[in-house]
């Protein structure tokens, strides 16, 4: 029987090394555009408090 997708299985640890690594561009991201500092902070501050609705925020509003 295979695992579920989103279980404690092989899925999960993917899709989380996904989300990882996309934050961590999207923080550089970030921090390498002209925005003002107090946008910078908001937005990896977002992004570090909720991972993949942060990161689905930011490209959508923040770009």
């Amino acid at each position: 029987m295979a695992a579920p997708l989103f279980g404690l299985g092989w899925g999960g640890g993917i899709i989380g090394l996904i989300v990882l690594i996309l934050d961590v561009i999207a923080i550089v991201e970030i921090i390498g555009s002209g925005k003002p500092t107090g946008e910078k902070v908001l937005w990896v501050v977002i992004i570090l408090l909720l991972p993949l609705i942060g990161l689905i925020l930011y490209y959508l509003l923040g770009r």
